[in-house]
């Protein structure tokens, strides 16, 4: 059964319909649109996003969509937080993916809002599959995902010539655990890019060591990346458990794992543009 939200969204997007929507029939179907929001800068919004995101008549979003985006968000719109964090989801994926259904059938053009890119560890194809099973009309709006997105703020290039001819995305959580090809993620001249890794740095050490990734291997830790509380800790693969404790870093941190881990103090350009409108400020 869905909770005391989805009851009070229904009665909210209920009055909405009658009041913003009167030329709909009561038989016509909406459309959902997967809009990805990209790690956190409003200004990384595609222009497409933004045009769904103003047109919608409800708009339903994940934990990873920033309050500088959800002030983008019209006011007479309905918006409902429908994110997960660990330990913690205010609505379970079936339910959710009940909602869409239920509101697309109802004639609301839907704008299903996930941070990153709604295809890349985002739950984007399990919602889109469950609504064109029924044949609800979507359509996938890609954003930038946290590993291009945090790394570019980070001045981490994602490959770099002599350093990393390849990359890889990598959850460290999933159905079955950390079931991975460890001796491939292990070999050179590649950048890891570990989402939702936090928890899992000790797993990921040990297993990264045991299949012949030197210990010295250059790692990074960015938290709230392409936001103006981002942080960034260098260290190495050995570091990297020590570095999440000693620095307090909140979730979500990105792990960043290869020898393009080194260019991060001279490419460090967010950081110092912050510094310098702080400074500005300050003035």
């Amino acid at each position: 059964m869905m909770g005391n939200k989805i009851i009070a969204l229904n009665n909210e997007t209920r009055a909405l319909k009658q009041q913003s929507t009167p030329s709909k029939s009561a038989s016509s179907q909406g459309k959902v649109w997967l809009v990805g929001s990209g790690p956190g800068d409003a200004e990384l919004l595609t222009v497409k996003a933004l045009r769904i995101i103003q047109q919608a008549d409800l708009i339903l979003y994940d934990a990873l969509v920033s309050d500088e985006i959800r002030a983008l968000f019209p006011e007479q719109t309905a918006a409902l937080f429908v994110g997960k964090s660990k330990n913690h989801h205010s609505i379970s994926q079936s339910a959710l993916n009940e909602l869409l259904v239920t509101k697309a059938a109802e004639g609301f053009n839907i704008c299903r809002l996930k941070g990153g890119d709604p295809f890349i560890f985002g739950r984007g194809g399990e919602e889109a599959l469950s609504l064109r099973k029924i044949g609800v009309d979507v359509e996938i709006v890609p954003g930038i995902t946290a590993a291009s997105g945090c790394t570019s703020y980070a001045g981490i290039p994602l490959t770099h010539r002599g350093m990393a001819q390849a990359c890889t995305f990598i959850t460290a959580h999933g159905e079955t655990g950390l079931n991975l090809d460890w001796h491939a993620l292990a070999r050179p001249a590649q950048t890891l890019v570990i989402y939702m890794g936090l928890s899992k740095l000790p797993d990921i050490r040990r297993e990264l060591s045991h299949h012949g990734m030197p210990t010295n291997t250059p790692a990074a830790l960015i938290s709230n990346g392409c936001r103006p509380e981002q942080q960034t800790v260098i260290g190495t693969l050995e570091t990297l458990p020590e570095l999440a404790k000693q620095h307090q870093l909140p979730s979500p941190t990105l792990v960043v794992i290869g020898e393009v881990v080194t260019l991060a103090p001279a490419l460090n350009w967010f950081n110092t543009l912050i510094e310098s409108e702080q400074h500005e400020l300050s003035a």
